[in-house]
């Protein structure tokens, strides 16, 4: 039997229309459909039937809040993000030892803030740099570089008490 080359096949993508994409701000209507579901998740919280899927997603957007800031885009925002997270790592020793989450007033309005401040800053700068963005929060999220994370925090507590 002949040996045969297997080519894979890629397909045709404008490399102009790519760089035109990467380099202009993100459409206001997919900008929407995100904040749509931050603030579902939030409603989740005040409503006081967030579960770990909720707590997920704003832990999310405080971390990538925080690494934009720390790639000095909204920058000012790095006070509400800690008060957020304060609030989150609340809400889930709360979930661990009632089995339910919500969030204090101050907590709230403190992620209300930071999904503004989120919004502020996806919508100002390139499509490109914030899907870098989101790679780096990625990354520090899997090295555990000063980002929420509830294993870490649960396990945390399991061994304190």
């Amino acid at each position: 039997m002949k040996k045969r080359c297997v080519r894979k096949i890629w397909a045709l993508v404008n490399p102009i229309d790519m760089a035109i994409q990467g380099a202009s701000i993100t459409p206001r209507a997919m900008l929407d459909q995100l904040l749509v579901r931050e603030l579902s998740s939030l409603e989740a919280f005040a409503r006081g039937g967030a579960r770990l899927n909720e707590w997920s997603d704003m832990a999310a957007i405080n971390n990538l809040t925080q690494t934009l800031a720390s790639m000095h885009i909204g920058a000012e925002a790095l006070p509400d993000c800690e008060k957020a997270e304060a609030a989150l790592i609340e809400a889930a020793a709360r979930y661990q030892s009632t089995g339910r989450m919500g969030l204090s007033g101050p907590g709230l309005q403190a992620l209300r803030e930071v999904i503004g401040w989120h919004d502020a800053q996806r919508s100002s700068i390139a499509r490109s740099k914030y899907e870098q963005a989101i790679k780096l929060t990625e990354a520090r999220t899997r090295s555990g570089h000063a980002t929420i994370d509830l294993d870490k925090i649960l396990s945390n507590q399991k061994e304190a008490a």
